[in-house]
């Protein structure tokens, strides 16, 4: 393979990537905590576009288990976000870490 076509397939990929992460931005994830009581949607962006709490949970429990919950809620639904990037970038790459690039 010649260097000309290396570049060439680099630069595909990394168009592929930034295609992924361009796609990526509409989307919304998002996690349930505390039996479903507590839910948190980031977006693409890795921003908070939501949170839902139950109003029982709301009035019925400590401020501290609330906001903890809230917490937890929010880190799940980032983390179900950053795996799916990661994922489709790694199918992108065939599981390749290209340095500034994925």
């Amino acid at each position: 393979m010649s260097m000309n076509e290396l570049m060439r397939q680099a630069a595909r990929m990394q168009r592929r990537i930034q295609q992924i992460h361009d796609e990526m931005k509409t989307k919304e994830w998002s996690a349930s905590v505390a039996g479903g009581k507590v839910e948190a949607t980031v977006n693409g962006e890795k921003k908070i576009a939501k949170i839902t709490v139950d109003e029982e949970f709301w009035k019925g429990e400590e401020r501290d288990v609330v906001l903890d919950s809230v917490a937890a809620a929010i880190n799940a639904a980032q983390e179900i976000a950053e795996k799916e990037v990661e994922a489709a970038v790694n199918k992108a790459t065939g599981g390749l870490k290209i340095p500034g690039v994925t």
